[in-house]
């Protein structure tokens, strides 16, 4: 999937466990292990909030566009513009 997680990065700068930060936020430790491991299909707003809130962070300290390294890149239209 191509958004990364960052949310370890940020419990390591916060020197915060994870139990803590799912007690904060107020979910249960195996969803946040779900969204911390990249294995969460959406997430909601409120919940990116109270991460936010918590971890004293914007949401993009927590979450990152990664492009799609498996994809060739066409040749014929590189560098070109509309």
């Amino acid at each position: 999937m191509p958004i990364a997680v960052d949310i370890d990065v940020m419990l390591a700068r916060r020197k915060m466990s994870v139990g803590e930060l799912a007690e904060r936020v107020g979910i249960t430790p195996a969803n946040l292990a779900v969204l911390k491991n990249g294995r969460a299909k959406a997430v909601r707003f409120t919940t990116l909030a109270a991460l936010c809130e918590v971890l004293e962070c914007q949401p993009g300290d927590l979450l990152r566009w990664e492009t799609d390294h498996t994809a060739a890149p066409d040749d014929t239209t590189a560098g070109a513009r509309p």
